[in-house]
């Protein structure tokens, strides 16, 4: 199994975010943040974490990247169960039951993004679409001489839009 941990390369996230989410950290999507917003009205670094935010679970901070990495069962529980308890924490989720179940939800959409090889690069691009989020990832994987993916002489890592997308309505 793969989960998403979130990585940085620079300090950047520490810039165009409210909180950064730190190095490492497990990461879902995030997009049910903005279930209440009015993404039209929503600016600077808040509009930030709307457009390319990917939520850290442990801090409730943003990263604009994640990395694919290996997952035992006994992480995707505790990252399910650590959402679950943030939930409630800062979202005010009326219960454990509740946050337990929309925390496995998140967690299961953050590993459908998991389809190519570990230490691959995740990144979501949101959009307000009818009343609703619409949200995409993109992939973002190393060429080497080994990968599929032939190194060119700009870029060693090859981008690709991946097939993954989800619309989530509005409250």
């Amino acid at each position: 199994m793969k989960l998403l941990r979130t990585i940085r390369f620079d300090p950047s996230d520490t810039f165009v975010f409210d909180r950064a989410a730190e190095p490492g950290e497990w990461v879902v999507s995030g997009a049910f943040m903005f279930a209440d917003a009015d993404p039209a009205t929503l600016t600077g670094k808040a509009r930030t974490a709307f457009r390319a935010g990917l939520l850290g679970i442990g801090s409730f901070g943003w990263s604009t990247l994640a990395q694919i990495v290996e997952a035992s069962d006994q992480d995707h529980a505790a990252v399910t169960e650590l959402l679950a308890r943030q939930l409630v924490a800062q979202c005010g989720a009326p219960g454990l039951a509740q946050a337990r179940a929309a925390a496995a939800e998140e967690v299961a959409f953050a590993a459908s993004l998991c389809t190519h090889p570990a230490d691959t690069l995740i990144a979501v691009h949101r959009t307000s679409d009818n009343g609703g989020i619409r949200e995409a990832s993109e992939s973002c994987v190393r060429a080497t001489a080994r990968s599929r993916c032939a190194p060119s002489r700009s870029s060693k890592w090859k981008a690709t839009r991946n097939p993954a997308t989800r619309s989530i309505s509005r409250r």
